[in-house]
């Protein structure tokens, strides 16, 4: 029953479960958290991330990417391109899973609220400044930090050899912790293609109270930034490892 899509697959799913859902919880109306900050957000994401890779591990995926843009650095450092396809389509569904989950959760605070641009950002990136090429760096650059960062923990370079395979996850929720706090708030930091696109799809099919458009027309910068930023911090730690 275990294998590593079904792995991908549930670790997604509560990344986005528990992400998209401290989102909702600061967001909409009559919440308990409601306006409880930023500080609040990039912690539940942080915490998101923790449960995640170890629920993808728990349900056989040893890598526990929750996220193609490690799939894609990975498979230009170990030439593993075949798993990349199947890796995303498997965390995409999960996010979309997982962001409909959120919906079903906050059942009642939907119809709460009258603001469509605050429920879509419960499921997918908005910028704070809209500028394509601007936005598009952010989540380059962001994502490039993400990959270059967790390589590091886990590269032999590292003291005594890497991170420890029990502590590992905790940094790399770190992080991510880390990046959303200094870097994410331009985007909102997707650096995750499947984090945007799987709940973007949710946010334009579930029958969501007073939501508004899914903005598809943005939706290209979280998918292409996080891809590039992977690839050149990929093709980085296989030239330094070289």
């Amino acid at each position: 029953m275990r294998s590593p899509l079904l792995g991908e697959f549930m670790g997604t799913l509560v990344l986005i479960l528990l992400g998209d859902g401290v989102v909702a919880g600061v967001l909409l109306k009559r919440s308990k958290a409601e306006n409880s900050g930023w500080i609040v957000i990039t912690a539940g994401w942080c915490f998101a991330v923790l449960c995640g890779i170890f629920t993808a591990i728990l349900f056989g995926s040893p890598a526990a990417d929750i996220n193609p843009a490690f799939a894609l650095a990975g498979a230009v450092q170990t030439g593993a391109w075949s798993t990349v396809l199947p890796y995303t389509l498997a965390e995409i569904a999960g996010a979309f899973v997982g962001a409909a989950l959120v919906w079903i959760h906050y059942w009642p605070h939907w119809s709460a609220g009258d603001d469509p641009i605050a429920k879509r950002a419960i499921f997918c990136t908005i910028p704070a400044i809209r500028n394509n090429v601007a936005n598009f760096l952010s989540e380059l650059i962001a994502t490039f930090v993400l990959v270059l960062a967790v390589g590091a923990l886990n590269s032999r370079f590292a003291a005594p050899n890497g991170a420890a395979p029990g502590l590992s996850p905790y940094l790399v929720s770190c992080v991510v912790w880390g990046i959303g706090l200094s870097l994410g708030g331009t985007t909102g930091y997707a650096i995750n293609p499947a984090r945007d696109l799987g709940p973007r799809l949710a946010h334009s099919i579930l029958p969501i109270h007073g939501k508004g458009k899914s903005d598809w027309s943005y939706a290209p910068i979280p998918i292409l930034g996080p891809f590039l930023g992977a690839l050149l911090a990929g093709y980085l730690l296989k030239f330094i490892s070289a």
